[in-house]
């Protein structure tokens, strides 16, 4: 009983911290209009298709005879429809394979072929589930996965298993005589994960078989809070004490040229706009200390406030910009400029072209301040701001 509550606890902490992350997204407008209005087309997941070609590869198999699509259930009890795409048949084996439908999610392995070859071997009763070629390896703790294992996380491979169990029910001699080896690969695999997390969480080789719901719901903020977790866990894993959030990957790097070799790979996350989020997970986690970096859009955005964000795209609060001048003691004309500005950048050029001294830095102070309350003002969080040739032009140093 007590494990039940403190579930739910976690269940629902999980939720409220999801739910920092769904203010803090920022989509372009048309997507985020078709979201909110549940019109962008939902996928399957790497382990719903990984589960789909294993069950048409053991009933190839034990059939000889090629399946057009497979029903698969799902971890919450919906049954779905995956095409095969093709089937092979070896001398002891069969190998299928699905396209891996991501809908309208911008994910890196929309499009890639799942495949799935299984065999009979003399382990009898025995059920053996790998990675193949395009299938990662685990090189690193934290990821709740053993080490030099096959990057299959274990709601797929409970799927995996499911797929099998629902064919050998109907053929239960199979396992009386025999075992199965099931091989998961993926064409292109290697070249696929070089676009994703893995390789920065210690995956390599390939990509991951993801999916706990074995449904892909496009611009998730859940699939990306996960990844900013599993970061975090990997790098406490490996001892680190202080992790450097960014904004993205032109940021991440001009931090690595600022730092050089203090800090490891895994030190460095991309928060995106995830900053709230990113911060109250550093908390929860007990991480000592954390840097922030980024541009001046996105900076700007976190020190407007979290309420504040749903602003989209380019656009900041011209008028918050110009308050911040106002108190960098900027002349009216200046602050005109600013209330009239396009963009963000075209305010830092406003800055720069009238040596307004102190703005950045204040700009970065401000961000702080909204940033350290998601860390209950118990976490050390320094703000750095570059310019966009890599050059710290402000900063806020948590004394």
């Amino acid at each position: 009983m007590l494990d039940f509550f403190k579930n739910s606890n976690k269940d629902a902490s999980q939720q409220d911290d999801l739910y920092i992350a769904e203010k803090e997204q920022d989509l372009p407008k048309e997507i985020m209009e078709k979201k909110q209005k549940g019109l962008l087309k939902t996928g399957l997941t790497t382990g719903t298709s990984a589960s789909a070609a294993t069950k048409a590869a053991l009933l190839a198999l034990l059939s000889k005879i090629s399946a057009d699509s497979v029903d698969i259930t799902l971890p919450k009890g919906k049954v779905v429809t995956l095409n095969i795409s093709w089937t092979k048949f070896q001398d002891n084996s069969v190998t299928c394979a699905v396209v891996k439908d991501g809908g309208d999610d911008p994910d890196a392995t929309h499009g890639a072929e799942i495949c799935s070859t299984v065999q009979l071997t003399d382990n009898i009763g025995k059920i053996d589930v790998d990675g193949g070629v395009g299938v990662g390896r685990v090189t690193k703790p934290g990821l709740g996965l053993t080490i030099g294992a096959a990057a299959i996380n274990p709601v797929p491979m409970k799927m995996i298993i499911q797929s099998l169990d629902d064919v050998l029910k109907i053929n239960n001699h199979i396992t009386k005589n025999n075992g199965l080896r099931v091989v998961i690969s993926v064409p292109y695999g290697e070249e696929i994960a070089k676009k994703t997390d893995n390789p920065r969480l210690g995956i390599m080789g390939g990509i991951s078989i993801l999916g706990t719901t074995g449904i892909v719901l496009p611009y998730s903020t859940a699939s990306f809070a996960a990844s900013i977790r599993q970061s975090l866990d990997v790098g406490m894993a490996l001892n680190s004490t202080t992790f450097i959030l960014t904004t993205g990957g032109r940021s991440e790097d001009y931090c690595k040229n600022l730092f050089g070799p203090t800090y490891p790979e895994h030190s460095y996350i991309q928060m995106g706009d995830f900053a709230g989020y990113s911060v109250k997970q550093c908390y929860e986690k007990k991480v000592k200390n954390v840097i922030i970096a980024g541009f001046i859009g996105k900076l700007t955005k976190m020190a407007m406030g979290v309420k504040q964000t749903h602003v989209r795209g380019s656009h900041v609060n011209m008028d918050f910009m110009a308050k911040l001048a106002e108190e960098s003691r900027a002349s009216g004309k200046v602050i005109d400029l600013i209330k009239n500005a396009n963009t963000a950048r075209h305010v830092s050029e406003i800055i720069d072209d009238n040596n307004i001294v102190g703005y950045y830095d204040l700009l970065c102070k401000y961000a702080f301040n909204q940033l350290n309350s998601y860390s209950n003002n118990q976490l050390s969080i320094d703000i750095i701001m570059f310019d966009f040739d890599g050059k710290v032009i402000g900063k806020y140093q948590n004394k």
